[in-house]
């Protein structure tokens, strides 16, 4: 499970993150390709623009599910905000 303690620095702010445990798979870029990229120079993913829509919310949620390594976290606003996205059902 994602550790919010944990997160790249590189993630866009926002519910959904990617934390250290990343292993470059390509996973979640294959999944959701407008939402996460890769930081080439240290080999990891990352979130680089939170969903903006409920297509792309989804995917989010699909690319969660299927990272391997559970590197992808959904609770990024916990403490932040108390704020429940737009998208969430």
């Amino acid at each position: 499970m994602a550790d919010v303690r944990d997160k790249l620095r590189d993630n866009a702010p926002g519910k959904f993150y990617v934390d250290r445990q990343c292993i470059d798979c390509d996973v979640c870029r294959d999944t959701s390709p407008a939402n996460f990229t890769r930081n080439d120079e240290n080999g990891y993913s990352y979130v680089y623009k939170q969903p903006e829509s409920p297509e792309e919310f989804k995917l989010c949620e699909e690319a969660l599910a299927a990272c391997p390594v559970e590197a992808i976290g959904d609770d990024a606003e916990k403490g932040d905000r108390p704020k429940v996205s737009k998208f969430a059902a």
